[in-house]
């Protein structure tokens, strides 16, 4: 009887250990040290909680990170980086005391551009670069050069330009300084005042929705009390805007001046500007990731 009853036993226990296993039975607290080794297996069997790993008999801690559900496992670096900068912006319990700048200013992708140009071909007709400035959101020059022209110069056009047969000693080839100027440029919102027609001298085409014109630029006519159909000149707003006198003597214009002015013009009602702009263009496709 009694090896009868220690066989049964036995099978009991070796079919409760199997339901415990497959998870069909809830394992028993056994208090001594003589546990069935089934038992103790499937005490540590691991359940999902939540996208945590817990003990099945102890309690399941909380998530340290939780996905959004609108955000797939697969969703590429880009996306995962859009959809943070719109939880932050608006203003998750994450995003206290962060301060998240638009999109728009970012200050090192802009500059300022102004070209000088001289007479070539018959009559002196023909404009072409002579000099060339760039300067950064600050206003801090990152490029200046004079520039040699593919033809020769017939009107040095000094009264305007400043240019004289003085600076083309050290002056560089067009095709130099265009490739170190487009080197600048790319990937830039370029800001400048008629700057159609330094873009004509360089014989180059910059995107519309990373160009900033300021003879364009509406509010700033408004702000100075100017047309706004009128064609105003940089001198003319700087003087009313910025209360600065530029352009003035008989040495020409200088290049990095307007430059700099143009960009303070352009800060001046940068918010509101890119803000109309933000409604007006139609959204760019998102960048690569290999672009810088």
């Amino acid at each position: 009887r009694s090896k009868k009853k220690s066989r049964k036993h036995q099978r009991f226990m070796e079919r409760r250990a199997l339901l415990e296993q497959k998870g069909l039975l809830r394992p028993r607290r056994c208090l001594g040290s003589q546990a069935p080794v089934a038992g103790l297996e499937a005490r540590s069997t691991l359940t999902k909680a939540g996208g945590t790993t817990a003990l099945c008999c102890g309690k399941v801690p909380k998530p340290k990170q939780v996905i959004p559900p609108s955000l797939s496992p697969s969703a590429s670096p880009d996306s995962i980086a859009r959809h943070h900068s719109v939880l932050l912006s608006q203003g998750n319990g994450s995003s206290k005391g962060v301060r998240m700048s638009s999109p728009l200013l970012r200050p090192g992708k802009y500059v300022a551009i102004d070209c000088e140009m001289v007479g070539t071909g018959p009559q002196g007709r023909l404009s072409e670069l002579a000099r060339c400035s760039v300067v950064n959101y600050e206003g801090d020059v990152i490029y200046d050069k004079y520039v040699q022209p593919e033809l020769p110069i017939v009107d040095y056009r000094t009264r305007w330009s400043g240019i004289t047969k003085q600076h083309m000693k050290s002056a560089i080839p067009f095709k130099a300084a265009q490739a170190e100027i487009l080197k600048i440029l790319k990937d830039k919102i370029v800001v400048g005042h008629a700057i159609h027609n330094d873009f004509q001298a360089l014989k180059y085409f910059h995107p519309k929705d990373r160009t900033r014109d300021t003879s364009q630029i509406p509010m700033l006519k408004q702000r100075a009390g100017l047309p706004i159909r009128a064609s105003v000149s940089l001198k003319n707003l700087a003087r009313h805007l910025l209360q600065k006198k530029i352009q003035v003597g008989c040495k020409g214009h200088s290049s990095v001046e307007d430059a700099q002015t143009a960009m303070e013009l352009y800060r001046l009602v940068e918010v509101q500007w890119e803000t109309e702009l933000a409604r007006s263009l139609p959204p760019r496709p998102p960048s690569p990731v290999t672009d810088p």
